[in-house]
């Protein structure tokens, strides 16, 4: 009788513990809290001023957009890059609900964390940046905003306005529901300490980083106090105070990936979540807004302007690698932390 229960009773505790680890790591969507629903709505409906107003030009509206602007004038690369965004913009709406509804705890790692990432690293230079030129803007409303220099009128400013303060509140909504949902399916990979350090190769990878990190946000560092030596004649012209946030942000971003791939590599007693939030968000915005720009620079220039330079492009090249390179140091580090 005795031996019977010490059997069946870890059967019992053993089914128990499987179906509550199940339930735990598939929330229903009406189980979300109130402050999770509430971002999922915010999430959701900020992306609609953008995908209004991009439907609206592939359907021939000129809304937000002045005469004699080169938006007007026909082209397949246009309507291509509009489509595009349209597309990329729509996909946010998805990557919501897979953070939200239960489907998306059974999708492919992969399948979330790739648009994630990309999310990451478009929105946050973006978040970081639009309120910092409002904020000058408020204290000097002098300051020219970037798009003022343009060689033509491109957009009225009243476009940039509302895109960009949609595009605040999705980066801002998505984090708020990315961190509970990766807490609940990867929390095991990215709590305690960061333990041991990675094999030589990583850190040399790492190494690397560091290197390419400082090297290129110097420059960045160099543009968004004033110099304007690589630019180009006209950008260099369109310089102001709120153009000189965006090198600025980018600076950051590159060193915020630096100094996490090296943290991860060393390995140590301190809390792995930093060292992942910088490496993960660093080399994000990294890598999108180094490959982003640089294939936007082999085609038509949708401000009518000239080609960035050279040197520009060579920065642009610069991000993206040094991007690519963190996020190479992240992904061998997860990789570890299953192994384990």
């Amino acid at each position: 009788m005795n031996s019977t229960r010490a059997v069946h009773v870890p059967n019992k505790t053993s089914k128990m513990s499987k179906g509550s680890k199940g339930s735990g790591a598939r929330p229903q969507g009406s189980s979300l809290g109130a402050g999770r629903r509430v971002l999922r709505g915010v999430a959701l409906a900020a992306t609609v001023p953008y995908l209004v107003l991009k439907s609206a030009w592939l359907s021939g509206s000129r809304a937000g957009i002045p005469e004699g602007s080169p938006l007007l004038e026909p082209g397949m690369f246009l309507t291509l890059a509009n489509a595009v965004t349209l597309a990329m913009d729509a996909c946010v709406i998805l990557l919501v609900l897979a953070l939200t509804r239960p489907w998306g705890m059974r999708l492919p790692p992969w399948l979330l964390t790739v648009p994630a990432f990309a999310a990451t690293g478009l929105l946050t230079p973006i978040l970081t940046a639009f309120p910092a030129q409002l904020l000058i803007l408020a204290v000097d409303p002098g300051a020219r905003a970037p798009a003022e220099g343009a060689v033509r009128p491109f957009l009225d400013s009243w476009v940039f306005t509302v895109v960009y303060t949609g595009f605040t509140i999705q980066g801002l909504a998505l984090a708020g529901l990315f961190v509970p949902y990766a807490r609940e399916r990867w929390g095991r990979h990215w709590q305690g300490v960061r333990g041991r350090g990675l094999p030589s190769p990583t850190g040399v990878v790492a190494g690397a980083v560091a290197v390419c990190a400082v090297l290129v946000a110097g420059v960045h560092v160099y543009w968004a106090l004033g110099g304007t030596g690589g630019m180009g004649a006209e950008r260099a012209a369109a310089r102001s105070a709120t153009a000189g946030v965006v090198p600025g942000v980018h600076a950051i971003c590159l060193l915020a990936a630096g100094a996490g791939a090296l943290l991860l590599a060393r390995g140590g007693s301190r809390r792995v979540w930093r060292p992942l939030a910088l490496t993960w968000t660093g080399s994000a915005a990294a890598l999108c807004w180094g490959l982003w720009p640089l294939i936007a620079s082999l085609g038509t220039q949708l401000d009518g302007g000239e080609h960035p330079s050279g040197t520009v492009r060579l920065i642009y090249a610069g991000q993206m690698i040094t991007g690519v390179l963190a996020a190479a140091v992240l992904a061998r580090f997860l990789a570890s932390r299953r192994e384990a």
